[in-house]
């Protein structure tokens, strides 16, 4: 199953050039990574990212994450994925652009994206 990240575009350059991360600022300050699943990422996006341009579509698959990949309540009692490690490029399955226009942030239809 593939989960998603939402990261900023310098976000994204750090992993690829560190080759890991503990994630964005509220990753850091939570102490896991959060992950959204496709349904959940459209919500996830309008929430923490209205408006913000230049964001990235991380896609993981959870089989490579193990045990440190825990399902936890959060929006509404909703299951979410967090990363109890850090994030490594060698997790990322892809990653592409996420724009957003009009004030809607547009997901990918197909590779992958299964909304």
């Amino acid at each position: 199953m593939l989960i998603y990240k939402i990261f900023r575009a310098p976000e994204w350059a750090t992993l690829r050039r560190d080759g890991t991360t503990t994630g964005a600022p509220i990753d850091v300050a939570d102490g896991y990574v959060h992950f959204s699943t496709a349904e959940q990422a459209g919500e996830t996006a309008a929430k923490y990212f209205a408006d913000v341009d230049d964001l990235f579509l991380i896609a993981v698959e959870t089989d490579s994450l193990g045990d440190d990949l825990k399902w936890e309540p959060s929006r509404g009692g909703a299951l979410f994925p967090h990363l109890y490690r850090e994030l490594a490029i060698a997790d990322v399955h892809w990653a592409q652009p996420l724009p957003i226009v009009d004030g809607v942030h547009q997901f990918p239809v197909g590779g992958g994206f299964d909304t």
